[in-house]
């Protein structure tokens, strides 16, 4: 078996509709890396007061090993020969795959499962593990179109923090996968071209964004090297990120960010531009942590 691209995919399955699109998601990217899957479902007592005994406990775990075995038969059904396991853990969802994630290269998550409440887009269990965990995970929404195994294109946000480092090269590493062409977007915004009170003054526009230019280049050439292969388009575009990559992901294939980029809050789980990316954007998500860089 080659495994250079890392570790097994681990993919959280719950059996919910955003759930059945991952595996189906992380069916394919084992199948690309030419790694085993894991498919991964937490299970707890989900009341305030203690199990009365151990049986009935024992019917929430047997109840689970049923939701388990059933991502293992559909992943079956969709690679026959792939090697896949099933991992059953007591505990948290976001807690649990966190620490399953460990022994992964990727991770891949529904956006939602059954718990949260309608109209909700993102559940918090993908927010931990994109926050938390040192992996990159993929987060499909129900309802995306499903991808095929090559092909397509994949739009990836430059601002030149860490975790962009980081996005740029899963980014172009994914398409060379993929055969995939890839679509770096850095968005510029120029405070000068505020009116009235809030112009910043002592700006040059020009040089601000020849600068910032030179900076995005500087970034994205060693992976165009890297993978000459891989088919490269740059946008550098005067939007705030949040429009700029929701705009450039339409009819893309995969979205990918850093989980915080440059002036995000430390204080938050994930950076603004990421969070607008999981609750607005297309296609699929894949969130990159800075230690990837490493």
């Amino acid at each position: 078996m080659n495994d250079d691209h890392g570790g097994a995919v681990l993919v959280g399955y719950d059996g919910s509709p955003a759930g059945d699109q991952a595996l189906h998601w992380a069916v394919e990217e084992a199948d690309l890396r030419r790694v085993p899957l894991t498919v991964c479902h937490a299970w707890h007592w989900p009341y305030p007061s203690s199990p009365p005994d151990d049986d009935t406990l024992e019917i929430f775990r047997a109840a689970a090993a049923i939701v388990a075995d059933e991502g293992v038969r559909k992943a079956h059904a969709q690679a026959e020969d792939m090697d896949v396991h099933w991992r059953l853990e007591r505990g948290q969802s976001g807690t649990v795959l966190q620490e399953a994630a460990v022994d992964a290269g990727l991770v891949v998550l529904g956006a939602r499962g059954h718990g949260g409440f309608g109209g909700l887009s993102v559940g918090f269990t993908a927010v931990q593990v994109c926050a938390r965990g040192a992996r990159p995970v993929i987060v499909v929404r129900s309802g995306q179109p499903q991808v095929g195994g090559h092909g397509g294109r994949l739009v990836v946000g430059v601002d030149g923090s860490p975790a962009s480092e980081a996005a740029l090269g899963f980014a172009f590493e994914e398409a060379a996968l993929r055969r995939a062409s890839v679509t770096a977007v850095c968005s510029w915004w120029d405070p000068a071209v505020l009116p009235g009170p809030d112009r910043v003054p002592f700006t040059d526009p020009q040089v601000i964004r020849s600068e910032a230019m030179a900076r995005f280049d500087q970034a994205v050439a060693p992976w165009q090297r890297e993978h000459p292969n891989v088919p490269l388009d740059t946008e550098f575009v005067v939007d705030p990120p949040r429009q700029a990559l929701v705009n450039a992901a339409q009819g893309a294939a995969l979205l990918v960010v850093g989980d915080r980029g440059i002036g995000s809050v430390p204080q938050m789980l994930l950076g603004p531009v990421t969070q607008a990316a999981l609750q607005q954007a297309p296609c699929p998500v894949a969130v990159v942590p800075a230690q990837q860089a490493e």
